[in-house]
């Protein structure tokens, strides 16, 4: 598995534990407290933890905006009411969109793995859809 990848997962698993967490309570700051105790507890390599680190702390910089976007797109879905692997794929996948460094096709591809391995084939469906959506508004498609 790639680095790049495995960055991934990882950031993943660190949006995951914040939300389950209570999010919304604790505030964005507390992201970046919740990833260093996840990558410590998982002896997370520094070159892995780094690149995991970049789309963390975009999405801490940008939560609000991401949030307000993706809840415009998903309209007929209240992003509070996703479940919290749903949440944390779009969110993840939205905060490397935002950062438009990495290729559209590979975020979404990426997003769509990761929602199959940690949620289900239906989750994978609705990650690409929302993600698709914004990256068209974004203007990167």
């Amino acid at each position: 598995m790639r680095a790049e990848t495995r960055a991934r997962a990882r950031a993943l698993q660190a949006l995951y534990a914040w939300d389950v967490r209570g999010a919304g309570h604790s505030g964005n700051a507390a992201l970046g407290r919740v990833a260093d105790e996840i990558w410590d507890d998982l002896g997370v390599p520094r070159p892995v933890r780094d690149r995991s680190r970049v789309l963390i702390d975009t999405l801490v910089a940008h939560a609000a905006e991401i949030d307000t976007e993706l809840k415009d797109l998903t309209t007929n879905w209240r992003l509070e009411r996703l479940g919290a692997i749903e949440r944390s794929v779009l969110r993840l996948g939205a905060a490397e969109l935002w950062r438009g460094e990495t290729p559209v096709r590979v975020v979404m591809q990426e997003s769509v793995r990761l929602a199959e391995r940690f949620g289900s084939e239906a989750s994978a469906r609705f990650v690409n859809g929302v993600l698709d959506a914004l990256a068209r508004r974004l203007g990167r498609l």
